[in-house]
């Protein structure tokens, strides 16, 4: 039997996709957006569960694990989820290859710079170097 050939509908178009990953990359940006809900939730009760807003405060709680913690991987997500959101957006709606190629450049140097400096601001008060 050859790709394409089948008795049933879904059979026939199994793997004819534009780009053949389309399933996979909609699957990860569900499992993320449900992540980030989880988190932005904990982030939330976290918060109003202080006993104040002070610095002082929130660098004592963002020192523990338990706070550390999550808030490293609501970090990451947030800035993968996003970055693949622009791609999407930018592989969708730019149709110049040189363009699209550049946007693409800017945006993951966007998201990673912006990543490391949150994920450096974070481990500067989580190891208790920030006063």
């Amino acid at each position: 039997m050859s790709l394409g050939d089948s008795s049933t509908p879904l059979g026939k178009v199994r793997g004819l996709g534009a780009a053949r990953s389309g399933g996979g990359h909609w699957m990860e940006e569900r499992i993320s957006s449900v992540a980030l809900v989880l988190l932005s939730v904990w982030l939330l009760a976290s918060i109003l569960m202080l006993p104040a807003l002070d610095q002082k405060t929130l660098y004592e709680w963002l020192r523990s694990p338990l706070g550390a913690v999550p808030m490293t991987l609501f970090v990451i997500l947030s800035f993968v989820h996003g970055l693949e959101g622009m791609k999407v957006i930018v592989d969708d709606y730019v149709h110049d290859e040189g363009n699209r190629v550049a946007c693409n450049i800017v945006l993951l140097f966007a998201a990673a710079g912006g990543s490391a400096f949150a994920l450096f601001a974070l481990a500067k008060i989580a190891f208790g170097v920030a006063s």
